[in-house]
């Protein structure tokens, strides 16, 4: 499977459409309040070290992941992981580890810690393999991976 990670700076509904109704399907909002953030400019993914990419294959948005000053830490330094969702048809092919790898690498330099809030165990097994480590004792927190000093 052909899949090229791009840094999304426009996000058109008609591409997101079926993430939206896919995760809707299985109960999750998260992709839609992607959606409705973004088209009301309220998380655009454009503060300093924010990065929202996509993942591609044959022109067709097939997962996102997003990269955001975690708003729950109080601390510009703490970045969050948002928002990951893989089509069902392409999961179990490595485009989730690349989306996250590229928050990852789009963090270092700006972010001295990444965090993220997941209830999926496969998406929490995924971050653990990538070396993020359970958190805990705060209910906006699940995984943190501390990626570098940042001066």
């Amino acid at each position: 499977m052909d899949v090229r990670i791009e840094r999304l700076l426009e996000l058109p509904a008609a591409h997101l459409a079926p993430l939206i109704a896919e995760s809707e399907q299985a109960g999750l909002r998260f992709v839609s309040r992607l959606a409705e953030e973004w088209e009301s400019g309220r998380n655009r993914f454009d503060r300093p070290g924010e990065a929202l990419f996509g993942a591609l294959t044959d022109g067709c948005l097939v997962g996102v992941c997003g990269l955001n000053v975690d708003p729950y830490a109080g601390a510009p330094r703490i970045g969050r992981v948002r928002h990951l969702y893989v089509l069902i048809a392409h999961r179990r092919h490595g485009v989730g580890r690349q989306l996250v790898g590229a928050v990852v690498a789009a963090a270092r330099g700006r972010f001295a810690t990444l965090r993220l809030s997941t209830a999926n165990s496969e998406a929490a097994r995924l971050y653990e393999t990538m070396g993020f480590r359970r958190g805990a004792g705060d209910a906006q927190c699940t995984h943190v991976m501390e990626i570098a000093a940042v001066p």
